[in-house]
């Protein structure tokens, strides 16, 4: 690895890579150098393939600072070799999120960090993966926690299938809050700039020519979501109550709750996108509401054999935009019930596929057109 490096950073990556190939034993013959004759590029990597030919990469070095939503100027970006070279193109930084290697992998990039995780790949020709490799000493890490309560209010209202069209501002975020019932404590606007910036710097909401902004990618910021969302927030008790089918229904809407009570998981996801079949009801409920239920539904807390599962909600924000239905409860948002589904067990995630796929990528694709 000879010539003149722009920083530090790019030696590093430099050695990082070399690092990574001198790992692989079928790989020999490889070189990497600073990119003297195309200037758009930091790195160039190229070497003998096994079964004869060679390979060429384009390397783009970019810190931890580096953003996927300034990903979008790299994408077209070419890299071209002699004849008979095949070619591919590659993101290199201290750490690549996952979002990040998502977007990599989707515009047919490869990737590879300081630590040796990589998606190394020229199709037909070379495809490495390494993965589950740290650093001896972590990076920092940016953005916003999209796994408390206060954001988690914000990234309900992107993702509602009813809000899908909607172009937002920042302010008229925290407004969105102002008449829902039942109440939710809105969110600061302080903390809207921050989770806005944040999706906004990883690619899944975009500015308006017209101002404001929307979002761009419905699913991504999803999962995003699901992956950082704390079921612990919310407590979960078991009742057996005898009573069953209309009755039940009957005596739910009986209950004085204001709003603060809905079906939810399983039995929510059976009246939206009915997909798996299973014995128990499934309710959100606010801790004020339990007495009652109690009482109305003649149920007693169990340690086994439950037929009630009573999620004690630690934040309002469960509630948001419940599904009303004719004579029963409502049921928590579709999108509320996805992530529910994920964190309940059994056929859990077979039953929020069906939500996805019926209920929520309709309404997405549909905004999108």
């Amino acid at each position: 690895m000879e010539g003149r490096y722009e920083s530090a950073l790019e030696q590093d990556l430099a050695q990082a890579f070399s690092e990574l190939l001198n790992s692989v034993s079928w790989l020999q013959g490889w070189s990497i150098e600073p990119s003297t004759e195309n200037r758009e590029w930091d790195l160039i990597a190229t070497g003998p393939m096994p079964r004869g030919g060679k390979a060429g990469l384009c390397i783009e070095c970019k810190s931890i600072n580096f953003q996927p939503g300034q990903f979008s100027a790299l994408v077209e970006r070419q890299c071209v070799f002699g004849r008979h070279v095949s070619a591919g193109k590659v993101l290199a930084m201290p750490r690549v999120s996952a979002r990040m290697a998502e977007l990599c992998q989707v515009h047919g990039w490869s990737w590879y960090d300081l630590a040796g995780n990589c998606r190394l790949e020229v199709p037909g020709v070379l495809l490495i993966e390494r993965s589950g490799k740290k650093l001896d000493k972590p990076l920092p890490r940016n953005g916003a926690n999209l796994g408390t309560v206060e954001a988690g209010r914000i990234v309900r209202a992107l993702l509602a299938p009813e809000n899908a069209h909607q172009r937002w501002t920042q302010r008229e975020v925290v407004a969105h809050f102002a008449n829902l019932t039942p109440p939710i404590p809105p969110p600061s606007l302080s903390l809207v700039n921050k989770v806005v910036q944040h999706l906004r710097d990883q690619a899944f909401v975009e500015e308006l020519p017209i101002g404001g902004f929307r979002v761009k990618d419905h699913e991504g910021l999803l999962q995003a979501w699901r992956a950082a969302y704390r079921p612990d927030h919310h407590s979960r008790h078991r009742y057996f109550t005898l009573l069953q089918g209309r009755l039940l229904q009957e005596r739910l809407t009986s209950i004085h709750s204001d709003g603060h009570i809905a079906y939810a998981a399983f039995t929510a996801a059976d009246l939206q996108a009915p997909a798996v079949r299973q014995p128990r009801t499934w309710l959100y409920i606010d801790r004020n509401v339990e007495s009652e239920l109690q009482a109305v539904l003649e149920a007693k807390l169990v340690d086994s054999g439950e037929n009630l599962i009573v999620l004690i909600a630690g934040d309002a924000g469960v509630f948001y935009k419940a599904e009303p239905g004719a004579n029963r409860i409502a049921c928590t948002n579709a999108v509320q019930t996805y992530v529910d589904l994920l964190h309940s067990g059994g056929r859990g995630v077979e039953a929020a596929e069906a939500i996805l796929h019926q209920r929520l990528q309709p309404a997405w694709t549909a905004a999108a057109k």
